[in-house]
């Protein structure tokens, strides 16, 4: 699996989680959902994704976005 294959993972996996963390237990886990999307915009513009940093020391190869 390539770095920008398991960002988009960890990243799905982090909104569903936050959604329903939201819906069953508080609606302040909403904001992880932002928080998720927010990196997902930074990372577009500037390439920089400390997900995809930890990625890569865990040994994933690169892919395209993230070299």
């Amino acid at each position: 699996m390539t770095i920008d294959r398991a960002v988009m993972l960890f990243a799905g996996f982090m909104v569903l989680a936050s959604l329903g963390l939201g819906f069953y237990l508080s609606p302040w886990w909403y904001l992880l959902t932002a928080f998720v999307g927010l990196n997902l915009m930074q990372a577009s513009v500037t390439g920089f994704c400390p997900a995809a940093m930890i990625f890569r020391k865990m040994g994933c190869p690169s892919g395209m976005a993230f070299k």
